[in-house]
């Protein structure tokens, strides 16, 4: 038996991986991103009726205030978690910490700040965007002479979970939502990615004609 080489076939499964990654290449994205998550106070409406849901109830609270010099509050991260702590301790009702911030403090700072925060398990802390800037960590006060109810769990140690078969429609909704998503994608593609497509189909094309002219040539000669 003759062994049979189809070139084209041959050239597209070696020219197409580094056509793709010539043209792939410029749009990789190798930026490292970092994301902070945190919530910040609303904005005071006009009418003032979102009020107990701004920081406008704690703004007049006692404050001990502490300058965050531009650029030191990773080298004072030590000194910020352990007046935290203290703050926690003396569970004062309406107090906390000011931590004061100017236009010359970075974004580092405002990291490190936040990295203190979780460290000493402060929860409660409020970044203040509408007048001052500064980020404030209040006391989030706990009763000592409260009485602590215990309550039997009556849901402790279940699992309670329900399964229920898709139905044919979800089926078909879910397969309708994946080939439009990858309609959506394909229509994002950069320019050089439609020349490789393109050249791979024609390619394609190409194999299959010249593998059905060979399959003739069989029959004819058997």
């Amino acid at each position: 038996m003759k062994k049979i080489f189809y070139v084209p076939g041959m050239i597209s499964a070696l020219l197409i991986p580094v056509l793709v990654w010539f043209y792939i290449t410029p749009y990789i994205d190798q930026t490292v991103y970092n994301i902070i998550d945190i919530g910040l106070p609303a904005k005071v409406a006009k009418n003032k009726s979102n009020i107990n849901s701004t920081f406008e109830p704690f703004r007049n609270w006692h404050y001990k205030k502490i300058n965050v010099y531009p650029s030191t509050a990773k080298k004072n991260s030590l000194s910020f978690v352990s007046e935290l702590k203290s703050l926690q301790k003396k569970n004062q009702k309406e107090t906390g910490i000011e931590f004061v911030l100017g236009k010359n403090n970075t974004y580092g700072d405002f990291i490190s700040l936040l990295n203190d925060m979780a460290i000493a398990q402060q929860n409660t802390y409020a970044l203040d965007l509408e007048k001052t800037g500064h980020l404030f960590a209040v006391v989030n006060y706990s009763d000592p002479k409260r009485e602590k109810f215990e309550y039997e769990c009556l849901l402790c140690h279940d699992i309670i979970y329900e399964v229920s078969e898709p139905s044919f429609w979800d089926k078909f909704s879910g397969m309708r939502y994946y080939y439009q998503t990858v309609f959506e994608n394909l229509s994002k593609l950069p320019k050089g990615a439609y020349y490789i497509i393109s050249g791979f189909l024609l390619f394609l094309n190409i194999s299959m004609f010249s593998i059905k002219a060979n399959l003739q040539v069989r029959r004819k000669v058997v």
